[in-house]
């Protein structure tokens, strides 16, 4: 039954998300309110689709402005893998300090994730192992993360994902503890014609039970952003490559991005596929 091993250590979610250089208040507290707008997002990826119990995330989050200085954010998600399903909300606050050229913000979060299985499967419903894992695995973590825009170009980031973890439930006691994880971030724009921007970035992940990797994207904007199409490859994990749409009408931004992988397991799925959907509202 998938996931069972997760029980102990918990994977991060913030592996799943492959637009996050579009949404990077998804990956790092420091970037909660840091367009100085507020914002509602509508996230799912369906990883492998085409197979059975293939895992599916759904994510709703709000970030924006509470003040001059201060920012607001919340997280939910939900996701399912096989039998095992995972729930995480997050609440976060960041603190934004300005200059005429630099915009660096402060972010903290506190997180609470809890693991559980939906259903016995082809186990055996006698199985005290899986009965605890019915009941599932509950922890509370802290998130901490910085992040900086620098004349409106230079993008750039580092946070410590589950810095501070703590079980809360009494499953697993003999969990062993996991090495301190990071996800570091930068990207340029660049202007290539009047209404031509092109954005590369790149993110480096080192996450709870994820392999390290690097996400490498490159962005196109057209007509300022009105239309926007990208590509990424991910070095380790994955070893993913992903072409991306997306465009922004008015106040509503809408992304679609689909993943091909070069592992096996490509040739048994029909790759997998992410849609946002994000509404802005009020201003700086």
């Amino acid at each position: 039954m998938p996931g069972l091993q997760a029980q102990s250590r918990y994977f991060d979610e913030r592996y799943i998300y492959t637009q996050a250089q579009l949404n990077p208040q998804l990956i790092n507290p420091g970037a909660i309110g840091s367009a100085m707008k507020h914002q509602i997002l509508l996230n799912y990826r369906n990883k492998w689709s085409g197979i059975d119990g293939a895992p599916r995330t759904a994510t709703i989050s709000y970030n924006g402005p509470v003040g001059n200085r201060l920012g607001l954010g919340v997280n939910i998600v939900s996701d399912r893998f096989g039998e095992l399903e995972t729930t995480k909300g997050a609440l976060g606050l960041s603190y934004t300090i300005k200059s005429e050229t630099n915009q660096v913000g402060f972010g903290i979060s506190a997180e609470y994730i809890k693991h559980s299985l939906s259903g016995f499967g082809n186990s055996n419903p006698n199985d005290p192992i899986i009965n605890l894992a019915l009941a599932g695995a509950e922890y509370f973590d802290a998130s901490f993360g910085v992040y900086g825009i620098y004349m409106d170009r230079l993008t750039y980031g580092l946070s410590l994902p589950s810095a501070v973890s703590s079980r809360i439930s009494d499953i697993d006691n003999n969990a062993p503890d996991r090495d301190l994880g990071f996800i570091l971030q930068f990207g340029y724009k660049i202007d290539v014609h009047s209404d031509i921007t092109m954005t590369p970035s790149l993110i480096m992940k080192k996450l709870a039970n994820v392999p390290t990797h690097i996400d490498m994207n490159l962005n196109f904007g057209f007509l300022q952003d009105k239309l926007i199409g990208g590509v990424s490859y991910t070095l380790g994990a994955d070893k993913r490559l992903g072409f991306l749409i997306g465009t922004k009408i008015e106040k509503f931004n809408f992304y679609y991005s689909y993943n091909t992988s070069s592992n096996l397991i490509q040739d048994y799925n029909n790759g997998s596929h992410e849609l946002t959907l994000g509404v802005n509202f009020g201003g700086k």
